[in-house]
């Protein structure tokens, strides 16, 4: 795929425009911080220096699930309910890339149809960019933007449930987790990584038929989360395990309620500035080796040594590891 144009605002024009709220600014601005041209990670650095200085914060919530279990329809639900309370709402929905074409089936913003057309809400698909965890490398740039345009409430939804998943909980606040009712299989496949990650649990479809399978469900998920070791930045009671109905909006009040009670908690007990630093100091460590490997694939004489000892290891003439510590060696050469 060909590299986005560069937008044709420049960042002392994006930047009062973001901050004013304008949706098509932002837009522009979250394609500048996808980009991966030097000129563009250039201007999106200043950029998002420049719209930090607002200081202006939103509620983060990643939201991750198995596939079928709804969460494009929990999302529009949910999102509808915020609005309707004055909240402006941001969805950031990572749609999965094709690891050779690079291609993506961005179909969330037409699965979100009503959503999409609240004044108060929007709603961005990037494609993951095959980026480990489902969540796309500059989504969390995407954040600062959107909270910077003043939005209060950021939802990120994930590809799918797996253990490197747990990636979204390194830039939201609060994590929950979408699963379906009658999920006994679900649950033993369920890593113990996200369960431990997890805030709170929402078991959807919580309707018709399937309500007695979902409470039953719920009290499953309560129990295997009451064996997690209780976590310090948890009041009584959390994690939790609800019912909701996205289709029915049956559970959102109370989902919502739960989540700015723990919020609300975490606030006062200073967990929350606590893990916001964490989260900047990890983003920043991972921003490092990032830009490090950049670095050395850029150069070709890098390169050529990295494929020469890439044949010897697939050629079965040196060991994986020996033919690491060789090219560490190497580069720890002047």
């Amino acid at each position: 795929m060909n590299a986005p144009s560069a937008p044709r605002d420049s960042v002392d024009d994006l930047a009062p425009r973001i901050l004013s709220g304008e949706r098509r600014a932002l837009a522009r601005a979250i394609t500048l911080v996808e980009s991966i041209r030097a000129d563009h990670r250039a201007a999106a650095t200043a950029l998002l220096d420049r719209v930090g200085q607002a200081g202006r914060q939103a509620l983060r919530i990643g939201l991750s699930g198995t596939p079928g279990v709804g969460k494009s329809t929990f999302i529009e639900s949910f999102g509808l309910m915020l609005t309707g309370q004055g909240l402006k709402v941001a969805v950031l929905a990572v749609d999965p890339s094709s690891s050779r074409s690079g291609g993506s089936i961005l179909g969330d913003k037409t699965r979100m149809e009503f959503l999409s057309r609240d004044p108060n809400a929007f709603i961005r698909p990037s494609p993951s960019q095959t980026h480990l965890g489902g969540v796309a490398r500059r989504t969390r740039e995407a954040v600062a933007l959107c909270e910077a345009a003043g939005f209060d409430v950021i939802l990120i939804e994930t590809v799918g449930v797996g253990q490197s998943e747990t990636l979204v909980a390194e830039m939201t606040d609060l994590f929950i987790l979408l699963m379906a009712p009658a999920g006994g299989d679900e649950l033993q496949g369920v890593k113990r990584g996200i369960m431990e990650m997890a805030d709170i649990i929402l078991v959807n479809k919580a309707d018709g038929d399937l309500k007695p399978a979902a409470m039953r469900t719920v009290a499953d998920y309560a129990g295997a989360l009451r064996l997690l070791r209780k976590r310090a930045y948890d009041p009584e009671g959390f994690p939790k395990a609800l019912p909701v109905s996205a289709v029915e909006q049956m559970g959102l009040e109370k989902a919502w309620a739960e989540m700015q009670a723990l919020e609300g908690w975490r606030r006062e007990n200073g967990f929350f500035a606590t893990r916001r630093a964490e989260q900047a100091r990890h983003w920043f460590e991972a921003e490092v080796r990032e830009g490090l490997l950049a670095r050395l694939e850029a150069d070709p004489e890098i390169r050529a040594r990295m494929r020469a000892l890439g044949a010897s290891v697939a050629g079965g003439q040196v060991a994986a590891s020996a033919a690491a510590a060789e090219m560490l060696a190497a580069l720890a050469q002047p």
